[in-house]
């Protein structure tokens, strides 16, 4: 039991022991995403804070998981929380899962596609209103679809 604190969640989030509407073989997972997104999204890694573009990404749009293209956070709820991940305070609909981590001998709240299983990042409860959370999420989990420009 005392390993069990080592353990990187109690669910494994990238498809073990949970049945997700999408499902595919680590080779599957391998081919279809670079070696840093398999870490993160299927191994629970997490990227180098200040390393992906979409820390900084400012334009109107829509975040999505990079394993499978559900949608899951709109950009009008992405702030800059000064912690080197997108941020956001609150995600769309029915468009993520949460697990309890308990890795790094602390507890932590993990957050996964709800498609997929993809790890995407984890919540704390130190975000601006009118939510108070801070979805924490490593870039290369997800991708940005810019909104098209409106003819005028």
């Amino acid at each position: 039991m005392a390993f069990r604190w080592l353990r990187t969640s109690d669910a494994n989030a990238a498809g073990e022991g949970k049945a997700f509407e999408i499902q595919k073989s680590a080779d599957e997972w391998r081919k279809q995403l670079s070696p840093t997104a398999y870490n993160v999204l299927r191994e629970h890694g997490t990227e180098r804070p200040f390393t992906s573009p979409l820390d900084k990404e400012k334009r109107k749009g829509m975040f999505a998981c990079a394993g499978c293209d559900l949608p899951l956070f709109a950009s009008d709820t992405k702030f800059d929380s000064g912690t080197g991940w997108p941020s956001f305070y609150q995600h769309l609909p029915d468009a993520v899962g949460t697990t309890v981590d308990r890795s790094f001998l602390m507890v932590r709240t993990e957050v996964h596609c709800r498609r997929c299983g993809g790890h995407l990042g984890h919540v704390f409860e130190d975000g601006p209103k009118p939510t108070g959370l801070r979805y924490c999420m490593n870039g290369v989990s997800l991708t940005f679809k810019p909104t098209d420009a409106q003819p005028s």
